[in-house]
């Protein structure tokens, strides 16, 4: 599996995919940023009038739903209604599902209109989703996890998709195969967008390979290793200092480091 990985996150710097990230303004910058140092080409493209002409040109699209304006939500989904259309994969990011109502109705709608390839999210988010109570705060997740893997393959039967849940282990399933990654580190916790850039990520590996589930581990594991080496790094524990290495040790991650450093079980 981590051979797998490690071609795709090479495929994804030789192909450079096109990623439409409609997401949210708290960390737009952090997930263009990312994009650009995992080797995809980042487009922050969320104008109505611009968003269905553009599903043509991309790879893969974004929705994060983190701070949903009115304009923001219609072009999301007539975005997603295209890039469905054009068998474009679109990666969904329930941000903050359990802790406001309004954002389940626009979550049901992008169910909808779209075929959406990966739902990407907290674990308290994805059982939420799944019916399964799941605990949050927020835009954060306070779930102990516990029955996680189980409302994950939920979820994913129930909507024929890959669902890729993050937490202090990570989850990712098509309801089928199921595999946790147990690469990461809690000064992931200590900024803003860590999850954002996460979703991000599985939306440019998403865009280079059909098989999704494992797109979606190469996109969480990378995530997950290079905040690993960068916390690994630090001489104290500094949220600043670290964010900035976090970029810097996904831009240099390789594939050696990948089969050396990747810590992943295939249930």
């Amino acid at each position: 599996m981590l051979a797998k990985i490690a071609k795709t996150i090479k495929t994804v710097r030789e192909k450079t995919p096109l990623v439409q990230a409609i997401t949210n303004y708290v960390t737009i910058n952090d997930c263009a940023n990312i994009l650009l140092c995992f080797g995809a080409s980042p487009a922050m493209c969320e104008a109505k009038a611009e968003v269905e002409d553009f599903a043509g040109l991309i790879s893969a699209l974004y929705i994060n739903i983190g701070t949903l304006a009115e304009e923001q939500k219609e072009a999301a989904i007539l975005a997603a209604r295209k890039a469905s259309a054009l068998n474009k994969p679109i990666i969904l990011d329930p941000v903050a599902c359990g802790a406001i109502p309004r954002k389940m109705d626009v979550i049901k709608e992008l169910l909808e209109v779209a075929r959406i390839s990966v739902i990407k999210g907290n674990i308290g988010e994805i059982k939420f989703l799944a019916g399964c109570a799941g605990k949050v705060r927020g835009v954060d997740s306070v779930d102990d996890g516990q029955g996680a893997v189980e409302a994950c393959m939920l979820l994913a039967r129930q909507y024929n998709t890959v669902v890729a849940a993050t937490g202090e282990t990570d989850i990712i399933t098509d309801g089928e195969r199921t595999c946790l990654i147990h690469n990461g580190t809690p000064m992931l916790t200590l900024i803003t967008g860590a999850g954002c850039m996460a979703g991000a990520l599985t939306a440019a590996a998403a865009g280079v390979t059909e098989d999704r589930f494992t797109s979606s581990a190469a996109a969480i594991l990378a995530m997950g290793l290079a905040g690993e080496m960068a916390a690994n790094s630090l001489e104290k524990a500094l949220p600043g200092t670290f964010r900035m290495r976090l970029f810097d040790y996904l831009y240099n991650l390789t594939e050696d480091d990948i089969l050396k450093g990747g810590k992943i079980a295939c249930l």
